[in-house]
C-alpha cells in the first residue's frame, strides 16, 4: 500500500496499522536524506503549506517548518497573537482568507479540541493536527513510536509506561492509541487527580507507584505537569509531585534492568526528570527531536500525494 487511508492527519484514532507502517517506512527514507550533506529534496516543490499556531509552540512549530523546507515547500507562518483573530475574526474566516492565497496544506495547533476536525469538514485543503487542546497530537505519538521502533527494532510486545499529567495531555492519548495499534502494552502512572476517567475503556495498566511502573516497563515516556491547563489546583505542590513521581539517577540505579527514558518536551528539569537522567545514556530525548522532522516530512509528503 502506497497511500494513506485518510485524507487528513487529524488524530491517531483515525489511522490503521497499515497507515502507521507506511508513515514509518517513508520516514526511514527521509531520515537517510536529512543525515546527508544535502538535506533537501524537491518532493513538495509546488506545494504551499500554512502553519497556523493559535497556541505557543517552539519544538513542534520549528520541526514542522524545517520538515516543510526540507521538502522544498513554500511556507507561510501564522501567529494568532499578531493576527485579525485578536479583532474577533472567526477561525473559518481566517483560514478561508489564507486559502484564497492558494494554500494546499494547513498545519494547525489550536486550544479547542476538535478544531482540526471542524476545519477538515469545511475547507478543501489537507489538514494536519499539530495539537488540539487536550485531545490529540498525532505526529508526536508517531515520532515517539518511531523512536521506540528505532531503539528496539519493533514496538510490538514492548511495555511502555506514560508518567505524569495524563488528564491534560494530548500526547498521552495519541500515544496510547498509537502504541496499542502497534501491539505494545501500555501503562500509565501518576496522581489519581491527573488520571482521566476514560482510561479504563482504553485497556491500559494503571500504576499508582512509580517504582512498580518502572520495574514493569521497557520504556518510560515522561510528561510535564501542565499547570497552564489546570483550572483548579490538582497537586499540593510541584515539589511534592517530584518527590513521589520524579525520576532521578538514584531511582534508575535501584532498578535491576536498564530502561529507556523519553520526553516530548519541554522538560521541567528537577520536577519530572533530573538533568542526570534527561542527559544520560538511558535517554533518547534528542533522538525524538531528530525523528520528529523525518516523521513530519513523511506525513506531509503522503498527504500531498493522496487524492481526495
Amino acid at each position: 500500500m502506497n497511500n494513506l487511508s485518510v485524507d487528513h492527519m487529524l488524530g491517531i484514532k483515525y489511522l490503521n496499522k497499515n497507515d502507521i507502517d507506511l508513515i514509518f517506512q517513508t520516514a526511514d527514507n527521509f531520515k537517510k536524506i536529512i543525515n546527508q550533506p544535502i538535506k533537501k529534496v524537491p518532493s513538495l516543490r509546488d506545494v504551499t503549506i500554512a502553519n497556523l499556531f493559535f497556541e505557543n509552540s517552539t519544538r513542534t512549530k520549528l520541526s514542522f517548518e524545517l520538515a516543510e523546507k526540507r521538502l522544498s515547500a513554500d511556507v507561510i507562518n501564522f501567529s494568532s497573537a499578531s493576527s485579525s483573530v485578536k479583532k474577533g475574526e472567526t477561525l473559518l474566516d481566517t483560514v478561508n482568507n489564507i486559502l484564497a492565497m492558494k494554500v494546499d496544506i494547513i498545519v494547525m495547533r489550536h486550544p479547542n479540541p476538535g478544531a482540526s476536525v471542524f476545519l477538515s469538514r469545511n475547507i478543501s485543503a489537507k489538514i494536519v493536527n499539530a495539537g488540539d487542546g487536550t485531545h490529540e497530537h498525532p505526529t508526536q505519538a508517531l515520532l515517539d513510536s518511531f523512536s521506540i521502533r528505532e531503539k528496539y527494532g519493533e514496538v510490538a510486545g514492548k511495555k511502555i509506561v506514560i508518567i505524569g499529567d495524563i488528564l491534560h495531555s494530548r500526547v498521552a492519548l495519541s500515544n496510547i492509541y498509537c502504541l496499542k495499534k502497534l501491539g505494545a502494552e501500555v501503562g500509565v502512572c501518576g496522581p489519581s487527580t491527573l488520571m482521566p476517567k476514560y482510561l479504563d475503556s482504553l485497556g491500559v495498566n494503571h500504576f499508582s507507584s512509580l517504582n512498580a511502573a518502572l520495574k514493569w516497563c521497557d520504556v518510560a515516556n515522561v510528561l510535564r505537569i501542565q499547570l497552564e491547563r489546570q483550572d483548579v489546583q490538582l497537586l499540593p505542590s510541584l515539589r511534592e509531585y517530584s518527590n513521589v513521581y520524579g525520576i532521578n539517577k538514584k531511582v534508575l540505579d535501584s532498578l535491576d534492568k536498564q530502561i529507556t527514558i523519553m520526553h516530548p518536551g519541554p522538560i521541567n528539569r528537577g520536577v519530572e526528570l533530573t538533568s542526570d537522567v534527561a542527559d544520560s545514556e538511558h535517554s533518547i530525548i534528542l533522538n525524538q527531536v531528530e525523528n520528529g522532522v523525518a516523521i513530519r516530512m513523511a506525513v506531509l509528503y503522503l498527504l500531498s500525494i493522496k487524492k481526495n
